[in-house]
């Protein structure tokens, strides 16, 4: 019995110490498990990148955040849309109060990240892949290359015909008080350096583009009328959105201007450049389908807001298309304002949109420019002129006016190279000149230079077209101060 109880007892010990043994190589696998995931999340790049840019968030903010949600994206902050959105380049581009001059133009590669918190608060950063830069920017914006396409209203869509001029609705009244001649500038951001440059020049008014399912400019309205200027916006859509469903989203870009005057834009252009199919879709480049959604936009504005000033698109000037005047893929901008004067924009317009960006001959001539050959759009006189004569009882309202010159930055693209002999000088003196002239035409109520302080001297050099220059002067701001009297 002794025996056989012995026997009993040594195989429950066993059992026992091998049930320990198993349970511990169990605890070490996890443990192991767990030390390799850990190792692998420090290790992730994205997750580096993203606790850098956390710790910078909650660091600006003084809280640490509760988060529902965050993402990011791979991220270039040298894109042209990127640059159209923020008027500059690099990591900083999203940064009002860092002057243009201190932003980091050559940190152009990382992540972008969006950190949605539980009151639904969302912040934005951006980390380098070497983790080396970051910044907090100032508004969570999708990266443009990245925003999801606006979803139009379900209607049936259009047919692709000629717009019917009457099928547009009566225009709503309009309370526009365009008053007497202002001058503006076209910012990239409305620094320190940008508002003591437009003081100087005598300028009230900014313009900054923004972009339907991107940015409604609410920012931009507060900071422009918090240092005393009137905001222009020139709303762009999304020209993808309008060829798959021209009516429905005519409604949703309509929509959208609305509530841009409700936030208080003084004015707003709608659209850009409608007559090339850069802005526009393809196959439907004509002067009577922009008069629709125009005319939806006008009303849809003096609805929210009476008072907002609608100004209309302006063409980009051009006489590619020759004597036919327009192709599936664009109009010249004379026969572009004739089909919407045709379609009845006057009655959905209180100005007129001008583009004149391409001179190179004093403001007051009608010869002489750097060019073979002659076309209006060379020559202030006559680009007036043909504007003028589209709309006779319309007021014009230059939303880009400006003068390039590479002199202080570098040798221009082959695509500007009819700019090469334009000297700083020469930039300052004609955009004063171009004031003068515009003002004693009695018909001209705004011009808005193109631009202010834009950086970008690229294949497309903005930076030359810039009243602020490299060193932070500004030639020009004299003579456009002096030609307003």
């Amino acid at each position: 019995m002794i025996a056989k109880h012995k026997f009993r007892g040594s195989a429950h010990f066993r059992f026992a110490l091998l049930a320990l043994v198993l349970l511990l190589f169990a605890a070490s696998f996890v443990m192991a498990q767990e030390d390799s995931e850990g190792v692998a999340y420090q290790q992730s790049p994205v997750m580096r990148g993203m606790e850098v840019a956390r710790e910078l968030i909650e660091d600006d903010i003084g809280y640490q955040m509760r988060l529902r949600r965050w993402r990011y994206f791979e991220d270039r902050w040298n894109t042209e849309a990127s640059g159209r959105l923020y008027g500059a380049w690099g990591i900083d581009n999203c940064v009002a109060s860092i002057p243009i001059l201190q932003k980091r133009g050559d940190v152009i590669y990382g992540w972008t990240f969006i950190f949605t918190e539980t009151s639904g608060e969302e912040r934005q950063a951006r980390v380098t892949f070497d983790l080396q830069h970051s910044v907090v920017c100032d508004e969570a914006i999708v990266p443009p290359q990245f925003a999801p396409p606006p979803q139009p209203t379900a209607v049936p869509q259009a047919p692709e015909t000629e717009a019917d001029p009457q099928a547009v609705a009566p225009a709503a009244p309009s309370a526009a008080n365009l008053g007497a001649f202002v001058l503006g500038g076209h910012i990239a951001s409305l620094d320190t350096a940008a508002i003591n440059a437009m003081k100087s020049a005598g300028m009230t008014w900014i313009k900054k583009q923004v972009r339907h399912g991107i940015s409604d400019g609410g920012d931009v309205i507060a900071q422009a009328k918090a240092n005393g200027f009137k905001v222009l916006l020139g709303a762009l859509g999304n020209k993808s959105q309008l060829a798959s469903n021209f009516d429905g989203y005519v409604n949703v870009f309509a929509e959208y201007v609305a509530h841009l005057a409700s936030l208080g834009a003084d004015a707003i252009e709608v659209w850009n450049e409608p007559n090339i199919d850069r802005e526009w879709p393809n196959g439907r480049v004509g002067g009577a389908d922009y008069t629709r959604l125009l005319a939806a936009a006008y009303n849809a504005i003096k609805a929210a807001n009476p008072a907002t000033i609608v100004i209309s698109g302006a063409p980009a000037p051009t006489g590619f298309y020759g004597a036919a005047g327009c192709a599936a893929e664009g109009c010249n901008d004379d026969h572009f304002m004739q089909q919407m004067a045709q379609a009845g924009a006057a009655s959905y317009l209180d100005c007129v949109g001008v583009h004149y960006n391409a001179g190179t001959s004093p403001p007051n001539s009608t010869t002489g420019a750097n060019v073979s050959g002659w076309h209006y759009s060379w020559y202030l006189p006559s680009m007036m002129d043909v504007y003028r004569g589209a709309f006779p009882s319309k007021p014009l309202c230059f939303t880009e006016l400006g003068y390039l010159s590479g002199e202080g930055l570098g040798s221009l693209p082959g695509g500007f190279a009819w700019a090469a002999n334009t000297s700083l000088s020469q930039h300052a003196d004609w955009l004063g000149g171009a004031v003068s002239v515009a003002r004693a035409s009695g018909y001209v109520n705004m011009i808005i230079v193109w631009n202010v302080n834009f950086t970008n001297f690229g294949a497309d050099p903005m930076a030359g077209y810039a009243i602020i220059r490299p060193g932070g002067g500004c030639p020009a701001c004299n003579s456009l101060r002096s030609a307003l009297g």
